[in-house]
């Protein structure tokens, strides 16, 4: 015969892992967040060090505003195939760290 527990003291302890996971989950998503705050900052500063211009914008807009190619296109006046061709200049001008 199953004996029955006092109202408050029904499933404490799986009341209290459900906290510790919790807690866990919490604890490796702060830790993810500051690996991507890190990872932006390096990104701007890997575009920072772009020295023409018109490249550095549009690394910018493109990874670090999440413009469209459109949307770049439009903002800087130009066609979509100078977009490109600037985007790949300005590939060949970053150094990787």
């Amino acid at each position: 015969m199953m004996t029955r527990l006092p109202h408050g003291l029904r499933n404490t302890h799986k009341m209290e892992d459900i906290i510790i996971k919790i807690m866990m989950l919490e604890n490796e998503v702060n830790d993810d967040i500051d690996m991507l705050v890190d990872l932006k900052d390096e990104i701007m500063g890997v575009i920072g060090a772009v020295d023409e211009e018109e490249c550095r914008l549009v690394l910018e807009k493109r990874y670090l505003c999440y413009e469209t190619w459109e949307e770049i296109a439009l903002d800087m006046h130009c066609g979509l195939r100078t977009i490109y061709r600037i985007h790949g200049e300005a590939l060949k001008k970053i150094a990787v760290p």
